[in-house]
């Protein structure tokens, strides 16, 4: 899916910069052509600093979202989802990142998750990205405490799993 949207700015790397932008961050288009995250208005000028474009790219790239009615209902049904990753170590909580050789595989996360759990190890927060979102996806599982180093084996050695880390 995020190839096709992609590809409807084919010709504008700026708007293409604009749309990875409002994916990335869970923004959304309101019916006034405004960016928005919830109720709260994101400033064109602000995007277009951010992604080193002119507030005019964002302003046609929203023009083109609300034009078009596949992309109108992308962009006017997205949301943003908090995450605890930054706030980890604030909060004294742990981040396990997992990365996995074959994205597509069912049950990652049912293993991974299963795996803590039969542990009775708390899982605050699980976020997994999207493969068409993201270029090198990850999953990444909060817990309320430090996993024991004999369970990080066990994840690390199953047969999909390339690498993980700590924070």
């Amino acid at each position: 899916m995020f190839d096709e949207i992609i590809e409807k700015f084919e010709g504008s790397p700026s708007q293409q910069a604009v749309i990875r932008l409002l994916l990335e961050r869970g923004f959304s288009v309101n019916d006034e052509g405004r960016v928005v995250s919830g109720g709260i208005e994101i400033p064109n000028t602000g995007i277009a600093r951010e992604i080193g474009v002119d507030r005019r790219v964002v302003d046609s790239t929203t023009d083109t979202i609300l034009a078009d009615e596949e992309l109108r209902r992308i962009f006017q049904n997205i949301s943003q989802i908090p995450s605890l990753m930054d706030l980890a170590p604030v909060l004294d909580l742990h981040v396990l990142t997992v990365d996995v050789t074959d994205t597509e595989r069912p049950g990652i996360v049912a293993d991974i998750t299963g795996l803590i759990a039969d542990r009775g190890i708390s899982m605050r927060q699980t976020v997994s990205e999207d493969p068409e979102f993201a270029v090198d996806p990850k999953l990444y599982i909060i817990t309320d405490r430090a996993l024991p180093g004999d369970l990080l084996n066990e994840i690390r050695e199953l047969p999909y799993v390339r690498k993980i880390e700590l924070k």
